[in-house]
């Protein structure tokens, strides 16, 4: 798993089938504090209504591929929670806000 930013979306109108009705997010890789951008943008497939702003948790790989939306499917990367605080060394380094 890597904590990750929603930092854009993407729309296709043409995609094979097994994820025709998924909603394909762009993230965006962080430091375990959710403050510093590491790496490329990739995107995902949002399994959890995330959007724009918001950090998240995603998985890639074969893991990506585990859940039941996304079995047996050309997924490299999901988003599979959408994280509400993140806690370093007994602090609350982010709190998502309501």
């Amino acid at each position: 798993m890597k904590i990750a930013r929603v930092v854009g979306s993407t729309i296709s109108t043409i995609k094979d089938p097994k994820v025709a009705n998924t909603k394909l997010l762009i993230c965006q890789d962080t430091d375990p504090a959710g403050k510093q951008d590491i790496g490329k943008p990739y995107v995902a497939i949002d399994l959890v209504d995330a959007g724009t702003g918001d950090l998240v948790l995603t998985c890639h790989g074969s893991a990506a591929r585990q859940t039941p939306l996304t079995k047996e499917t050309p997924v490299d990367a999901v988003i599979m929670a959408v994280i509400d605080h993140l806690e370093l060394d007994k602090k609350i380094v982010f709190r998502k806000h309501a």
